[in-house]
């Protein structure tokens, strides 16, 4: 008698393969890992916490905190809860951040700022596995308070969820994105002007 294939093995195959190509898109980069000992009669008992930074490489980005008994059980609680918690943020020519901007969280603040192509990444450590996992590939970051690695996080996921594309703002204040990017040139060439007429005015003086 010939035996009819389960269809539910296939799809369970099927779910696993998907699943394994989802994780193989995502970069994830340890960031930071506490010890914390508790005094106990007989020794001491351990415990890790672990800060990670997952992204796509193409402006999806999360960050997850773990903690466990054991390193690799904390990194993998942090890599889940940073995959359930993406968010997307627009770059500009996939390279680089549309415009200049600044996060903050409890004492940490943040600026990060746009950079043309070839600056590199310029940032700390927290900072750089951000920009590093989500995909930029130019930009000048600095942190001017706190250097808790979990601040510094959170903070430029504070700064990064308010960058806005021009089509985003050219959706909100009902124009064409034409309008928004013609202003933003206009309004950078007038910058740079003013900029050279004061460089100008000093090797005149």
């Amino acid at each position: 008698m010939a035996r009819t294939p389960n269809p539910g093995s296939r799809d369970r195959g099927g779910d696993r393969r998907n699943e394994r190509e989802r994780d193989d898109e995502f970069v994830d980069k340890l960031v930071h890992i506490n010890r914390v000992a508790k005094v106990v009669k007989g020794g001491r008992r351990f415990a890790f916490a672990a800060l990670v930074v997952v992204g796509d490489g193409k402006g999806r980005v999360g960050f997850g905190t773990g903690k466990a008994r054991e390193v690799p059980e904390a990194i993998r609680k942090a890599t889940e809860q940073a995959k359930r918690g993406l968010v997307r943020v627009p770059l500009r020519e996939g390279r680089t951040l549309h415009h200049d901007v600044k996060g903050h969280f409890g004492a940490g603040r943040v600026l990060l700022r746009t950079a043309p192509a070839g600056t590199g990444i310029i940032a700390g450590g927290p900072m750089r596995a951000v920009f590093e996992t989500m995909g930029v590939q130019d930009v000048v970051a600095k942190c001017t308070g706190t250097t808790n690695p979990y601040n510094m996080v959170k903070a430029t996921f504070d700064a990064l969820e308010s960058i806005m594309s021009p089509r985003m703002v050219a959706a909100r204040r009902n124009k064409k994105v034409g309008d928004i990017v013609s202003r933003r040139e206009s309004s950078m060439g007038a910058v740079g002007g003013a900029v050279a007429g004061d460089a100008a005015d000093a090797s005149a003086d």
